[in-house]
């Protein structure tokens, strides 16, 4: 394996540009400098362009679940209220049915309210 010095001008061990010293290699040098900056710049660009476009879709994705789960969660709301007054209503019929099964079931509710009420206390 042959490995051979650095073929740029100004660089490896010999000179072959006929500049002597290190002011021949200034140019090169700044040169190189400057091209590494664009790149790193370019580089920040595209990084920043990255960063901003993923956190814009994941806001996106954020607010698209956030809505789904509104949704259902207002639909799940109105079928409960829905359920409730179908239920209001079914004991409203049965307590017109019959209006003395409807006052023992309340004395019922009410014993059993009045026991858990007291704790087991005698």
């Amino acid at each position: 394996m042959n490995i051979q010095a650095d073929q740029r001008s100004g660089y490896g061990s010999d000179n072959k540009t006929g500049t002597s010293g290190p002011s021949g290699r200034t140019g090169d040098i700044n040169t190189d400098l400057n091209n590494l900056r664009s790149d790193l710049n370019a580089l920040k660009d595209s990084v920043t362009d990255y960063i901003s476009k993923s956190s814009s879709d994941a806001l996106d994705s954020a607010k698209k679940a956030t809505s789904d789960v509104a949704n259902k969660a207002s639909d799940l709301a109105s079928a409960a209220s829905e359920q409730a007054k179908t239920f209001a209503s079914e004991l409203e019929r049965m307590g017109r049915n019959n209006p003395l099964g409807a006052i023992a079931g309340a004395v019922l509710v009410g014993v059993v309210i009045g026991l858990i009420g007291r704790g087991g206390r005698s």
